[in-house]
């Protein structure tokens, strides 16, 4: 299970008082789904998204409910110790693990991952400038593989106005980047694109993250999934280009080369290396698929 998360790349969000889209969105192509008990529910609605939930992952095979995170409230809310019962119960049948927002400390991390067991996983979503300021905490936890930016709450929480661009984000996103990379998890993974008619939109959104060393990306929507994909699989251009300099510098005895005309070094194979990494796990997407 802990793979599954580390080497995904689409996070689907699905309502959990809505059961009958997790099959759907199992088949969506997205790598994994999250069954949402915080923001997509009611509060009306708590008790009967936890029950709805576990009567859907009942009817999951294994392979299935290993793909499936669930986003539980926040330690603050009057939900929360009723959701780590749930919690418990649905990791014990085989669920990946939790989505934990709003997170600030390691102690949440610890309540949450002793609810769950030792082979769930957590990933903690950063929503909050307390939370960015905990962010190398919140990644050396026990049982977090991935850090998760919540980019709308976090704007509300620092009373930022941010454009279309999100520019006034590049440093809050890159602090989650090296927070990660710092604590040797698998890449952060980027928030919302909240158009969900506007594949542009995403796709430049998707395209940001890459570049700016994101492993993935949330997602409301299936139509999303894919143009995530497109903008983080590498194209056969780029997979022949990799494949070319990995030969050049064999063929150099590790040592510094040309390939049309530039310089290939260490640090030009190891993007390389990343670029046929990300090739293969899309390829194992599509033969998953």
């Amino acid at each position: 299970m802990t793979d599954f998360v580390r080497n995904a790349c689409s996070f689907l969000f699905v309502p959990a008082t809505q059961p009958e889209r997790l099959p759907k969105a199992l088949a969506s192509g997205a790598d994994m789904v999250i069954a949402d008990w915080e923001d997509a529910v009611a509060p009306a609605d708590k008790e009967r998204a936890r029950a709805a939930l576990a009567e859907a992952v009942a009817a999951l095979q294994p392979a299935q409910r290993a793909r499936l995170l669930v986003r539980i409230n926040s330690e603050g809310s009057p939900w929360f110790s009723a959701d780590l019962q749930a919690l418990a119960q649905l990791t014990a049948q085989g669920l990946a693990g939790a989505v934990v927002p709003k997170a600030e400390s390691d102690a949440t991390l610890q309540a949450v991952a002793q609810a769950a067991g030792p082979q769930a996983v957590l990933v903690p979503l950063v929503e909050s400038v307390a939370g960015l300021s905990a962010a190398d905490t919140l990644a050396g936890a026990p049982q977090v593989v991935r850090l998760a930016f919540g980019h709308l709450d976090f704007q509300v929480d620092a009373g930022m106005a941010c454009g279309e661009t999100e520019e006034e984000l590049l440093p809050v996103r890159m602090a989650l980047v090296l927070a990660s990379r710092r604590a040797g998890l698998a890449a952060s993974i980027d928030g919302v694109t909240v158009d969900t008619r506007n594949p542009e939109r995403m796709a430049r959104d998707s395209e940001r993250a890459r570049r700016m060393g994101f492993g993935g990306k949330l997602c409301i929507h299936p139509a999303q999934v894919p143009v995530l994909h497109a903008a983080f699989d590498p194209d056969d251009v780029a997979v022949a280009h990799a494949l070319r300099v990995q030969q050049a510098l064999q063929l150099a005895g590790g040592g510094v080369c040309v390939l049309d005309g530039r310089m290939v070094d260490a640090p030009v194979l190891a993007q390389a290396q990343q670029t046929l990494l990300r090739h293969a796990r899309a390829q194992q997407r599509l033969a998953a698929d």
